[in-house]
């Protein structure tokens, strides 16, 4: 039996418990740090394959460190689980309909998937390594928390990834695809302003505006824009105004920032010059300031050799082969969950893609293609904590599509694709890719040696980390 027919029989005899976990932790949906049902089944799950678990790892309750086999290499699965605000969501239904219940949360990016689908990959490298003993170690990493952001970042930080030779991760989407592209790093951090109060019309003299200080903060972030790099990318919300009453002089303020940008040393050099725009704004109105770094992630750095692993593992895998039912319902779901000129969009974008063949593909809105494995330097303009881990350790992902054309993450649309089959037979897709090349690096050291050479030229092997050692898990948000 060659390597691919393993993993294929391997993941095979798990299917009806990986996707039974898929839908378990879909109907969880549990946020951040809050995965505590969540973290719970893996724990049950993998200790009865024969895992070594190690519970509440880096401070985190919900995160954990799965462990079979033995020696080098060691093969990484990174799993994510956490669910988003807002987003509960019936699957499989084409009109907006949360779930009944008193859980407004729901899995809008997927991560019921996410999770369940390196677990499928870690018990197909387990099966291996129980006819090759002695070939290396398999750890499933159960990762909180990374909508949130922080949960890779702080066991990146406290060294969970320590002697790990490779780590492999994917995540669900509308492509069957490998990573080839970085992604933003960021820092997530709340300004204070506190004034004095004071009546607004009889005694204005003896107010100081926390509120002032706020608006004027964003006035100076705001001209900073012209003399920052013109990647990077400086987002806020005010969280605390001051109160309600025209007639009293604030006394309080809170706005919250991200500063993103392609590399991590770039976003710390704007961060210090946000702090000093905060400052002068409160020397400006006679205020005092504060700021609270909340979160942090690092940019993402894919690992070449790792990439073309797992795309070799991909191609051989083949795309999700759904069937006329999962077609119908992504026609449903392309058409019928979209306003008119959302559609007008989507048809756009199909036919910019597809040519000559948008029309067809509009009928059958699934990728079941793989995309090829091209290097274009482009970065991704959202933000993950996977790029911590890649800070760490050689790191790859991929994509398969477990949603229908068009369909946005963080959305009620991705939610309600989370346990159908479509997404069940992509998830298992992921599954299948990821086993199949940690299997080739156990099989082939070379392979795991030019990673670690290709990771140590990017890095040089230093990781600081965006957040102080001082910044935990916010377990009770």
């Amino acid at each position: 039996m060659n390597r691919k027919e393993f993993v294929l029989n391997a993941i095979s005899r798990k299917q009806d418990l990986v996707v039974e976990v898929s839908d378990r932790i879909f109907d969880f949906a549990e946020t951040g740090f809050h995965e505590f049902e969540t973290a719970k089944l893996y724990q049950q799950v993998l200790e009865k394959e024969g895992f070594a678990v190690e519970m509440g790892i880096a401070g985190m309750p919900t995160a954990f460190k799965a462990t079979y086999g033995n020696g080098k290499p060691v093969v990484g699965f990174l799993a994510e689980y956490d669910a988003l605000p807002e987003l509960s969501q019936v699957g499989g239904c084409t009109e907006r309909k949360p779930v009944c219940g008193e859980n407004p949360d729901g899995h809008g990016c997927g991560h019921n998937l996410l999770g369940a689908g390196t677990l499928a990959a870690a018990l197909a490298v387990k099966a291996y390594l129980e006819e090759n003993p002695g070939k290396g170690t398999v750890i499933l990493f159960g990762c909180p928390s990374e909508e949130k952001g922080n949960g890779k970042t702080i066991m990146a930080r406290d060294g969970i990834f320590e002697g790990v030779d490779a780590a492999l991760t994917w995540h669900p989407d509308t492509a069957n695809a490998v990573w080839t592209t970085s992604s933003l790093a960021n820092v997530s951090v709340f300004f204070n302003f506190k004034g004095v109060t004071s009546h607004a019309a009889a005694a204005p003299e003896l107010g100081r505006s926390a509120l002032d200080a706020a608006e004027l903060m964003s006035v100076g972030v705001n001209y900073l824009r012209e003399h920052i790099i013109s990647d990077a990318r400086i987002h806020y919300a005010y969280r605390d105004v001051g109160g309600i009453a025209p007639n009293v002089v604030q006394g309080h303020s809170r706005v919250h920032y991200f500063i993103r940008a392609p590399k991590s040393w770039q976003v710390q050099e704007i961060y210090k010059r946000v702090i000093d725009v905060a400052e002068g704004a409160a020397k400006m109105t006679g205020t005092e300031m504060t700021y609270e770094l909340y979160a942090g992630l690092s940019d993402f750095i894919p690992n070449h050799v790792l990439s073309e692993v797992l795309y070799e593992a991909l191609e051989e895998v083949g795309g999700p082969e759904f069937d006329e039912a999962d077609f119908a319902l992504a026609k449903r779901f392309f058409t019928e969950t979209a306003t008119a000129d959302e559609l007008e969009a989507k048809k756009a974008a199909v036919k910019k893609k597809y040519g000559q063949e948008a029309e067809a593909f509009m009928e059958r809105p699934l990728n079941t293609r793989i995309e090829p494995l091209v290097w274009a330097g482009r970065v991704l303009p959202g933000s993950t904590d996977v790029g911590d881990a890649s800070y760490v350790m050689p790191t790859a992902q991929l994509t398969t599509a477990t949603a229908t054309f068009g369909t946005a993450a963080h959305t009620w649309q991705m939610t309600a694709h989370g346990n159908t089959e479509i997404a069940h037979k992509a998830m298992l897709t992921a599954g299948k890719a990821m086993a199949l090349a940690g299997i080739m690096l156990f099989e082939d050291p070379e392979l795991v040696k030019r990673a670690r050479e290709e990771w140590l030229g990017e890095t040089g092997g230093i990781y600081e980390c965006p957040i102080p050692d001082g910044v935990g898990p916010r377990l009770n948000e």
